[in-house]
C-alpha cells in the first residue's frame, strides 16, 4: 500500500558542480538550501544585501549589483535610533549614516563580484504581496507604520516582465534554477497565501517555458503535495522541519548535482562533521590517525576549499 505520492523529479536541464559560482537570493527557504550548498563548501553567495521574500524586490537586487551605483544618503530614511535603506536588510542598519552606507555600499559591492562570477543563480520567491512605499515596492518594511505603505499583490505578467529583462540583461549567459518557497505567509491569511503562491508558481511555470536558461525546482510540490503533513512542519505550523528540510535537500541533490559532485558530496560533508567535533582526546594516537585520514582525503579534493578543515586537524598533529 501507498499512502503519499511522491514525487518523481527529472534530473533539472543545467547541472551544479564544484567548480560553479552560485549566487542565490530570496526567501528563507533560499537561505536553507544555500546553506546547505555552503556547508557541503560549493562556491555560494547568499543575499549579500539581505533576505528578500517578493519577485520585484529580488529583481531589484539583481539590477542594483549589476549596475554597481553606490547608495547615496538621500536613499536613507531615520527612524529616530537607526539609518536604514527600504532595499536592505535591518542588519545593515547603524546609529549613523555614514556607517550604514558603508555596510550598504560594502554588501552591494559582494553582491555585484558575485553576480559578475556567478555562472549558476538560485532564486526562491517567497510571496507575491508586496508593500509600497511612496510607489516603491520595499524589501524590507523596517517596522515602520503600516499607514506608510499600500500593500497589494503582484500579477503573474509583472513578475515575468522584471524576469525576462533581467534574463536579457544582467542574468544572460547564466542558468537560472527558480523555486517556490514552501514556507507559508500566514500573516497573509490561508487564502491570501494560497493566490500568492498560485501566482508565483504561474510565474515561475512561464519563466521556464519561455526561456531555456530557467529550470524549476518543485521545492514548493514537495512539502505540500509528497509530504502533506504537520508531522513534517516546525512547531509554527509554517517552516519545513528538519525531516523535511533534508528530504528536500536529497531530491535537490540529486536533480542538480553533476554525478562527480554526487560522489565527492559525502566525502565533504563527513570531514566538514569531523571537523565540527571536538576531540574528547585529541593527544591520543588513535585521535591523530583520524586526523591523518582526514587531511589525506582533504588532498584527494584540491578543487574543493576545506582550508579551514585542513587548519583544525593539522594543529592536532
Amino acid at each position: 500500500m501507498k499512502f503519499r505520492t511522491e514525487i518523481d523529479i527529472a534530473p533539472l536541464g543545467v547541472k551544479i558542480g564544484y567548480g560553479n559560482r552560485i549566487l542565490a537570493l530570496g526567501s528563507c527557504f533560499a537561505e536553507h538550501i544555500a546553506g546547505r550548498l555552503a556547508e557541503a563548501r560549493f562556491r555560494i553567495v547568499t543575499n549579500p544585501t539581505g533576505i528578500l521574500f517578493n519577485p520585484l524586490s529580488i529583481a531589484d537586487a539583481l539590477r542594483s549589483y549589476a549596475d554597481e551605483a553606490p547608495v547615496q544618503h538621500s536613499e536613507l530614511d531615520f527612524d529616530g535610533e537607526l539609518w536604514f535603506h527600504y532595499g536592505f536588510h535591518g542588519s545593515l542598519s547603524a546609529a549613523s549614516p555614514d556607517e550604514a552606507l558603508a555596510a550598504m555600499n560594502a554588501a552591494r559591492k559582494a553582491g555585484a563580484e558575485a553576480l559578475r562570477r556567478a555562472d549558476r543563480v538560485l532564486l526562491t520567491l517567497g510571496t507575491a504581496w508586496v508593500y509600497e512605499h511612496n510607489g516603491q515596492v520595499v524589501a524590507n518594511c523596517h517596522r515602520q507604520p503600516a499607514t506608510e505603505f499600500v500593500r497589494r499583490r503582484l500579477g503573474v505578467a509583472e513578475i515575468t516582465g522584471a524576469f525576462s529583462a533581467l534574463l536579457a540583461g544582467p542574468l544572460a549567459g547564466k542558468e537560472v534554477i527558480l523555486t517556490v518557497s514552501p514556507v507559508r505567509h500566514l500573516g497573509d491569511g490561508l487564502e491570501g497565501n494560497a493566490v500568492s503562491k498560485a501566482a508565483l508558481r504561474l510565474a515561475a511555470e512561464e519563466l521556464a517555458a519561455a526561456h531555456a536558461a530557467v529550470h524549476y525546482f518543485p521545492a514548493y510540490e514537495v512539502l505540500n503535495d509528497d509530504l502533506r503533513d504537520y508531522r513534517f512542519y516546525a512547531d509554527d505550523l509554517v517552516h519545513p522541519s528538519q525531516q523535511a528540510q533534508q528530504y528536500i535537500w536529497e531530491l535537490f541533490t540529486a536533480a542538480t548535482l553533476t554525478e562527480e559532485a554526487l560522489r565527492k558530496l559525502p566525502q565533504v560533508e563527513a570531514v566538514t562533521t569531523a571537523a565540527g567535533h571536538r576531540p574528547l582526546h585529541p593527544e591520543s594516537d588513535e585521535y591523530r590517525r583520524f586526523c591523518r585520514k582526514q587531511l589525506e582525503i582533504i588532498e584527494s579534493l584540491p578543487e574543493i576549499d576545506l582550508s579551514r578543515e585542513k587548519e583544525f586537524f593539522n594543529q592536532f598533529l
